[in-house]
């Protein structure tokens, strides 16, 4: 059984400078929602960061309030997390491929997101992948955030300024050498 095989888990790093991480929660299946979104915390937490969370109403929205968030606000990582669990119906197909393909894309574009939605064929495997003492896949959502952030910090490096540059950095440029400006 897939739930009790060993699997490597890469050492916990720590932020060296404030961090803000978004966890975007889709609790459709609330008791589940709850530990994936305690191992979530407990990671950022245990990194050194702060968070916010938000709910949504289903796994297909999560790359949406994701996207949005970037767009409008400050978050530095964000944590996906939810849970689908096959119906009878090609509906879990869609849910699954789609918010995946939304936070791949996201990802892509250089967002740092760790997707914590559980595909599973039933609710006891759920169970197993979001229990904090089991598989905590919240909490590995959260690390697989905070260790693409690090790699970005790390390989990012101030860019140069594309575009105009602002009226009084030209004027300071056309300056004389006793610094005043020339017309």
């Amino acid at each position: 059984m897939a739930g009790h095989e060993t699997h490597y888990v890469m050492p916990r790093g720590s932020v060296d400078k404030p961090t803000k991480v978004l966890i975007v929660v889709a609790p459709y299946y609330r008791d589940i929602a709850d530990d994936l979104i305690a191992g979530a915390k407990a990671e950022i937490e245990a990194w050194g960061a702060t968070h916010e969370l938000i709910e949504v109403p289903g796994a297909l929205e999560v790359p949406t309030a994701i996207g949005i968030a970037e767009r409008l606000s400050n978050f530095d990582a964000y944590v996906a997390l939810g849970c689908v669990i096959r119906g009878e119906t090609t509906h879990y197909e869609t849910v699954c491929n789609d918010s995946s393909r939304g936070i791949t894309l996201l990802g892509l574009q250089g967002l740092c997101i760790g997707n914590g939605i559980l595909t599973v064929e039933n609710r006891e495997q759920a169970v197993v992948r979001a229990d904090t003492k089991d598989q905590n896949k919240g909490g590995g959502a959260a690390a697989a955030a905070l260790h693409l952030l690090t790699l970005s910090r790390k390989w990012g490096a101030p860019r140069k300024a594309v575009g105009f540059r602002p009226a009084s950095e030209e004027i300071q440029l056309a300056g004389d050498t006793n610094g005043s400006a020339t017309a």
